[in-house]
């Protein structure tokens, strides 16, 4: 039996990169999952290869409607949904003075409200399924600044409020509401970048892995049974300091 063995989850963004990861990892740990991406060729090329415990479904995380579509999908494919990963996310780059409204709106747009309509719109199955684990992908740019993505870091920071209200909120009902920080993951989002560049000074020097992501994505899915309204940092250990070297 695996880990999440029969459990219906809602993985957005799980059309590539680390949510694509996620999708894997909670297959093979037995979850039946709903793909949720607007990216529908790869969404669903993705489904037909992992077979008869995943499916695709559309979705703009920023639409209500299409979340309460979603969400009956996956009670219809794998009953009551107990876990929810909220990874859709973008970012931008952009001095100050050539940030647009438009780019602020978008970014905001997806990263947190689409971040809490699918808290909204999950809540009821979880109660109805007894319980749940809720994973919001924040960033390091939750737990720092990231400059100059304005946009980004104000939306992560607020992701991890965001988590802690919905801890309080769900708690009672056996649903657990936790958010992990990725640094420097290896990504669509990171390409181009010099990898060695920016990781040189981390205690762990090198780039992670949307696998080792998918872990701790897993583990609090799964076994973090009393862990609710938490930051999980998955960063290379950017955190804790640089070397001032030898």
């Amino acid at each position: 039996m695996g880990r999440v063995q029969d459990r219906c989850a809602i993985v957005t963004g799980g059309a590539r990169g680390m949510g694509t990861a996620h999708v894997r990892t909670l297959v093979e740990e037995g979850a039946k999952v709903v793909i949720a991406d607007v990216l529908v060729d790869e969404g669903e090329t993705l489904a037909d290869e992992l077979g008869a415990r995943a499916v695709f479904a559309e979705l703009d995380v920023r639409k209500p409607a299409q979340w309460s579509s979603v969400v009956e999908q996956a009670r219809d494919f794998g009953g009551e949904v107990s876990i929810l990963v909220n990874n859709a996310g973008i970012t931008r780059f952009t001095p100050l003075d050539q940030i647009t409204l438009t780019d602020w709106d978008e970014v905001l747009d997806i990263n947190l409200t689409g971040t809490f309509l699918g808290i909204q719109a999950v809540a009821p199955s979880m109660r109805a399924a007894g319980g749940g684990a809720i994973i919001n992908v924040s960033s390091m740019g939750g737990m720092m600044a990231i400059h100059p993505s304005w946009a980004y870091t104000a939306s992560k920071w607020a992701v991890r409020g965001l988590t802690k209200v919905a801890a309080i909120d769900l708690g009672a009902h056996g649903i657990r509401v936790n958010s992990i920080h990725p640094g420097y993951i290896s990504t669509p989002m990171l390409a181009g970048a010099d990898e060695r560049a920016l990781t040189a000074d981390l205690a762990l020097p090198r780039v992670g892995t949307a696998d080792e992501v998918a872990q701790m994505v897993l583990y609090l899915a799964a076994d973090a049974t009393y862990s609710t309204g938490s930051e999980f940092a998955i960063d290379g250990g950017i955190r804790a300091g640089i070397s001032a070297g030898s």
